[in-house]
Order: C-alpha cells, then structure tokens, then sequence
C-alpha cells in the first residue's frame, strides 16, 4: 500500500515529552519531512494536535500508538480529529510494544491484526498508518495491513531485507540513531547508555539483532563496540549523513533520525548540522 501522506526524506524520531513546539517549528525550518513521536504518545493525541497547530506543513508521526495501552476505537477517533483539521499531515504509527512491559502480552502478531480490525472499522485508512515491524512476519503484516513499516533499532542491511519483504511500493521508514561527539570513546559510551541501558534486555530486539548477524558476544554486558558502531552512527556528522544514506540506498522511503544528546541545545545543533550535510530542502 502507498502512504497518501508525504513524509518526506528525512525526517527526526524524538522522544515526545522533548518536543516543544518551538521545536517543531525549528525542525519544519530546517526542512525535516516528519516528526515522529516516540515514548508511546497516546489517548487523546493532544500532543500531536498542538504541534500541527504550530506548523504548517510538516508531517506528525506516531512511532508508535502502543496497542496494548490506548484503546483503538480511541485512537480512531483521535485520527479522524487530526485528520479534519490538518489533511494530509498525521500518520498513525502502531506497535505492539514489549512482553517486558506487558503482564497480559499474547501473540503479538494476533493482537496487532484485532488492532487494525477495529481501525478498519472505524474507517481509519490504510494509507494513513504504519506498523512497527521488525521479523518477516510483522513486515508482511505491515505490508498487508497499512502504508507500511517503521522499524526500529536497524541497520542498513535490515532495511535492503525489509525492502524485500515489503514490497516495492510499501513505505519504509526506519529510525537511525546519531551520536555527534569529536570523542569516539565518549560518543560510544553516549550510544552505550541508551542501546545497553534501555534495549539490549528487551526480547524482541535482542531477536531482531540476531537476526542481522551479531552474536552473544556481541550482545554480552554493554554490547561490543561493533554493535554500537553499526546501531549508531557516531561520531561525526559525515558518517551519520552516510548512514542515512546508507538506509535510502538499501531501500527506505524516509529514515527517522534520533539525535542522541544530553541537552535541548545539543540536540538542536545536532538537527542543524545533519539538516545542512543532508542539504534537506528548506525553506530557509
């Protein structure tokens, strides 16, 4: 299925409690296609509403709507909302979360088609939602079932293979992470902190990561410094614009870039100068 919104190139995958709408507005200026919400942004979507408010053209994404926390016939109604007021502008990310997270978790694949069952019938298009999908059978899913998939935690070589699941004409919008720091040690420690700290205990990633090749070793203790050499892209500029290359030339639509920093002014310059060595179409 072919996306009916425009998401752009490029665009930025940010926790959703960081982004103000001043922000937004910054990121619109510096020719970013899309914002996608993680931190499981729900309900109402309220904030979703109030950063459309204060653009006017780019895209909000949800990356993602946790299926197992916000009722889908309230998420349909929040979507039919947005979409009212902003045509063209919000696209409805779903996921299924973490059995980490979730004391009643079930098959995710069966829980994620009752999700979308009620999208459909609460008339959410299907070219205005994606999936989180990592293994075979979730892109298929993906495929099947919305405008495509947003996978998470992948390198340019699962996009070439998610490309092949999909199909040619799904879109495909995977988050890569960026680290900016002339300190290669530090920058590693920096992506250490989140993949190690927040990541690697988590099932379904640790699947995924095996599925690309990397070993126990590889995911032992902190994570080896070839897993975060390959997950991040660190520590300078150039080779996290030639990573986002990297996963537009294996076959994404759109890569979602999280910068990765410690403040709202590092993370700012960080947008600045990938927007500039991406040479992202601004109206500046």
């Amino acid at each position: 299925m072919v996306s009916s919104i425009s998401v752009g190139r490029v665009g930025v995958w940010i926790s959703h409690p960081l982004v103000s709408t001043d922000l937004a507005a910054e990121l619109e200026r510096l020719g970013y296609g899309t914002i996608w919400l993680g931190s499981s942004p729900g309900g109402d979507l309220e904030v979703v509403e109030k950063l459309l408010s204060a653009t006017e053209r780019i895209v909000v994404a949800t990356g993602i709507v946790n299926v197992w926390k916000d009722d889908a016939h309230v998420i349909a109604a929040a979507h039919h909302r947005l979409r009212e007021r902003f045509p063209g502008r919000f696209l409805l990310g779903i996921g299924i979360g973490h059995r980490e997270a979730t004391v009643a978790y079930r098959a995710p694949l069966t829980v994620l088609s009752e999700y979308l069952d009620v999208l459909d019938a609460e008339g959410v298009p299907v070219a205005e939602r994606i999936v989180a999908a990592l293994g075979p059978k979730a892109l298929r899913l993906a495929a099947e079932r919305s405008a495509g998939a947003h996978p998470y935690l992948v390198t340019p070589a699962h996009t070439r293979g998610a490309r092949a699941e999909l199909g040619p004409d799904a879109l495909l919008a995977p988050e890569q992470k960026v680290v900016l720091d002339a300190d290669r040690d530090r920058a590693r420690e920096r992506a250490r902190r989140v993949v190690a700290g927040t990541y690697l205990p988590l099932v379904n990633y640790r699947a995924s990561l095996k599925r690309l090749g990397f070993t126990d070793e590889d995911l032992a203790g902190a994570g080896s410094d070839r897993l975060m050499d390959e997950l991040v892209a660190q520590p300078d500029v150039a080779t996290a614009a030639a990573r986002v290359n990297g996963h537009l030339d294996s076959g994404a639509d759109h890569v979602a870039v999280q910068v990765l920093a410690d403040s709202d002014g590092d993370r700012r310059a960080g947008f600045q100068v990938l927007a500039d060595a991406l040479a992202l179409p601004s109206p500046r």
